[in-house]
């Protein structure tokens, strides 16, 4: 399986994105941030570099009239 470099701060919101998940709680930027200990404007590049290496996925808010902004999921490693 190809080894995927991140940096600390990729690491540790991936980290964070998990253990929200792990708890039932939705990973929201605000969440993340708090969980990881990164302000909501340094996860923002982190989660964009995730996405595209294919850890994250981004969901936008299931219901119409309650946007909470996008959440973001692990995706799993097989």
């Amino acid at each position: 399986m190809q080894q995927v470099q991140l940096s600390e701060a990729e690491q540790r919101v991936y980290q964070a994105v998990t253990v929200l998940e792990s708890r039932g709680q939705v990973p929201y930027p605000d969440l993340i941030a708090e969980e990881s200990g990164l302000t909501e404007e340094q996860v923002g590049s982190p989660l964009h570099l995730l996405t595209e290496k294919g850890l994250l996925h981004r969901e936008d808010s299931p219901m119409a009239g309650l946007d909470f902004g996008p959440r973001f999921c692990a995706r799993q490693m097989a």
